[in-house]
């Protein structure tokens, strides 16, 4: 049989996150923490079964793509910029403070100046993926919390590859090696114009990143949406797939090579882009499936490149080390965002989110070694740091669920107070509607149920997590909620007791669900309306306590009997049909 370590490397690796992440999920753990111990157990420091670590780190890379051009799509320029007075300076800021804290640690350990800003820098820095896992996990993507934390990432990605590029052009400064420097020159289209000045490093970086931006504003924001509406047209769902991945891998690549600009940023900035056009919806459902795959690949190759040893060989600096990550990130982060008069809670939940690091801090430790600025020993506690954070991180955000309301209800009793007993969300106005419908979701069926609410003259809001669509519908004079239904306290402002009709336009059947769910114990008598796909999804909800459940499939059907049966009779055929629905009463009211 051929050696096929691709294989090999699928095979254990996605199997045994699947085992230990299903393991972390049943003791209440977080999966990541099961995707870390899985890549821990066929990595090198291990006995056993070895997987391909350059094999990892390549399918990582492209979970990191997918990931960021999935929440590229959920986010637009306005939104970007609506968190800009927040972000660049309290990025800056948080990586000033933490690497000012490496380079004490640094010296402490007798090392040079060069060594120190390298190992400041590796633990400045969040992990992409981790943090957006983490606001997925949280329903919090689209939350004044997930806008804040993405635009904060973003700051400090562009503030790393600065990083990256002056470093090989100082490297000599503070102590490196030269002939490492040019070994080191970062390659493609623009690798003959490295320079080793400072004013020319910073007028060649900030020249790239503009070109790369006016390309995607001028260009991209036509050529993108222009594509994959023309194969949108040709009916081809596997070809708008294949589209999909295409555009976001091309550009990724495409702005790596030509700008210098990371993966993550380049494939972010082409979800943005791409979110303007009406297809950004059926391109996010494209891409799920590959992204979540991939996106435990990157946890499993995390956890790789741990050598469990270190912790027992060098303890002391393993736990300062963490200690930085964990809590002078947090401090930082919280600091700032209170300076800015975020609310304890939001801006504690904003600082352990951005404490821990992952992808950037790997590219600079690395960067160090070949400029012979960093030790071995350095490179190792970042991976230590990191891997012990990212397991830490969830533990964390726990902790602060279990305080946080204890805390809040001996300072206040107020009934304001106890609204904001979760880490991150605000305390949202009820609305004063009473017998009315709730429409979550306002897409491609919410758009037309909302039509039939209008005409019928049903008084009804909308819960919506996308912000264009949301303005629209406020301009058009609609109630909407801003936000992800599953997050805390959008059913109580939705005043979800006191409805009449909850309907869930929504395609994802475990979001659904999950609302249902809650609903369904906040109204045991709420009509509760919601769309499936397959008879499995049709059971599911109803055991949720969906009240009924239209299914395409069968509203296919019924349209296409219903025209043969009036052709068939000489009456005029209808040119649509209504909704065909499996009702299921409510359930009734659970009791302790």
């Amino acid at each position: 049989m051929p050696h096929t370590p691709l294989v090999a490397m699928l095979v254990a690796g996605l199997g045994l996150a699947f085992l230990l992440g299903t393991a972390a999920n049943r003791m209440r753990l977080s999966p990541l923490v099961g995707y870390l111990v899985a890549g821990i157990l066929i990595g090198p420091f291990t006995p056993g079964f070895v997987a391909d670590q350059a094999l990892a780190r390549q399918l990582a890379e492209v979970g990191v793509i997918l990931l960021m051009f999935g929440s590229g799509l959920h986010f637009s320029l306005d939104d970007l910029l609506s968190v800009k007075r927040i972000a660049i300076p309290g990025a800056l800021g948080q990586i000033a403070f933490v690497t000012l804290l490496g380079l004490a640690a640094a010296f402490a350990m007798g090392w040079p100046i060069g060594a120190g800003i390298i190992f400041g820098l590796t633990l400045s820095v969040a992990s992409t993926v981790v943090v957006l896992r983490t606001l997925q996990d949280k329903h919090q993507v689209q939350s004044d919390l997930g806008r804040i934390a993405v635009g904060w990432l973003i700051v400090q990605d562009l503030a790393m590859i600065l990083a990256l590029i002056l470093l090989p052009a100082f490297a000599e400064t503070l102590g490196g090696d030269d002939g490492a420097v040019e070994a080191t020159s970062r390659g493609g289209t623009f690798a003959f114009l490295q320079p080793h000045t400072l004013i020319g490093a910073l007028g060649l970086t900030l020249a790239k990143l503009a070109a790369f931006f006016a390309l995607m504003i001028l260009v991209g924001r036509r050529v993108i949406p222009w594509i994959l509406h023309y194969i949108a047209h040709t009916g081809s769902r596997e070809l708008f797939r294949l589209a999909v991945l295409a555009m976001a891998l091309g550009v990724a690549f495409g702005a790596a090579e030509l700008f210098g600009v990371s993966f993550a940023l380049g494939a972010f900035f082409a979800g943005m882009i791409l979110a303007e056009s009406q297809l950004s919806q059926s391109a996010a459902q494209e891409t799920l499936p590959l992204r979540d795959a991939f996106a435990v690949l990157f946890f499993v190759s995390v956890g790789m490149l741990f050598d469990p040893t270190i912790v027992v060989r060098q303890p002391l600096l393993v736990g300062v080390t963490l200690l930085i990550i964990l809590a002078g990130n947090t401090v930082a982060v919280f600091v700032i965002a209170h300076l800015f008069r975020h609310s304890f809670q939001a801006a504690m939940a904003l600082g352990l989110t951005l404490s821990q690091i992952g992808e950037f801090s790997f590219i600079l430790a690395g960067l160090g070694i070949d400029l012979d600025l960093l030790p071995e020993t350095g490179r190792d506690l970042v991976l230590a740091g990191a891997m012990l954070s990212i397991l830490v991180n969830p533990l964390l955000f726990v902790a602060l669920e279990r305080l946080l309301p204890t805390r809040l209800k001996t300072r206040e009793r107020s009934a304001a107070v106890q609204e904001m007993d979760q880490p991150g969300i605000a305390a949202l106005p009820r609305t004063s509607l009473t017998g009315h419908a709730v429409l979550v979701g306002h897409g491609r069926v919410g758009s037309l149920v909302a039509k039939t609410l209008d005409k019928m003259g049903q008084p009804y809001l909308v819960i919506e997590e996308h912000q264009a669509a949301a303005d629209q519908l406020r301009k058009d004079g609609v109630e909407v909620i801003l936000g992800n239904a599953a997050q805390p306290g959008m059913l109580e402002a939705a005043n979800v007791a006191a409805a009449r009709l909850l309907i869930s336009a929504i395609p994802n059947p475990f979001e659904s669900g999950n609302l249902i769910e809650r609903a369904r114990a906040a109204s045991p008598s709420l009509e509760i309306i919601a769309r499936a796909h397959s008879d499995a999804e049709v059971e599911y909800l109803t055991k949720l306590g969906a009240s009924w459940i239209i299914m395409g499939e069968r509203e296919i059907a019924r349209g296409i009997s219903e025209y043969i049966f009036n052709r068939s009779n000489g009456a005029p055929a209808q040119k649509t049909v209504g909704a065909d629905a499996i009702g299921t009463p409510p359930p009734e009211p659970k009791t302790r």
